[in-house]
């Protein structure tokens, strides 16, 4: 129903957005909110998903990322949020590849995405990405270290992203420890590397 939206963003959680269009706040559930920028002028491209209780919008940074979102919905056994998660990671790439390649290792490093549903994935998308034009674009938005790092709370939020992607406390934990002996850096920053360590 609805391509995308030009507006606000006026609110920013671990995960989702708020866009801001003619007065209308529009809850957009999206893989790393931390890549939009708060109180600016953004487009962002959504899909409207309706289910027996519940309408929700899911939102991305390009058309493309919507449309990997949109082949990710077509294979059996991942749902929204399961898609949400594996688009997380900035390297779509990676994952086009992964999936022409046959990896169901790397596919399986997803949270909530078992073997068999990396085998589907195979399955349902090897031949159908070769229209997908990624090149990393994503990654630029990520890394802008200009923060007062005083109090940590790029951190706290980006783990706390992570948890909204699904991935288990104890992967969490581990992953924080990492990031507190690096540079400071942005929340977005920081969920971009705790995927990486993720993967």
């Amino acid at each position: 129903m609805y391509e995308y939206l030009n507006g606000v963003i006026t609110e920013i959680a671990p995960n989702y957005i708020v866009v801001e269009v003619g007065g209308i706040g529009y809850r957009v559930l999206v893989a790393n909110p931390y890549a939009f920028p708060l109180h600016e002028l953004e487009r962002v491209y959504v899909e409207q998903i309706t289910r027996e209780n519940e309408q929700s919008l899911y939102g991305f940074i390009t058309a493309d990322e919507k449309l990997l979102f949109q082949k990710l919905l077509n294979v059996s056994g991942i749902g929204p949020k399961s898609a949400l998660a594996i688009l997380a990671n900035a390297d779509h790439t990676g994952l086009v590849q992964a999936i022409a390649d046959n990896n169901v290792t790397f596919l399986m490093k997803f949270p909530g995405i078992g073997k068999k549903t990396a085998q589907q994935m195979v399955l349902d998308l090897q031949n159908k990405l070769a229209d997908l034009p990624f090149n990393n674009e994503l990654e630029v938005n990520l890394v802008l270290p200009e923060q007062d790092v005083t109090l940590n709370t790029e951190l706290a939020d980006a783990m706390l992203a992570l948890e909204s992607l699904g991935y288990a406390k104890k992967e969490i934990n581990r992953v924080e420890k990492v990031l507190q002996n690096e540079a400071p850096m942005n929340t977005a920053a920081y969920v971009s590397a705790g995927l990486k360590l993720l993967q």
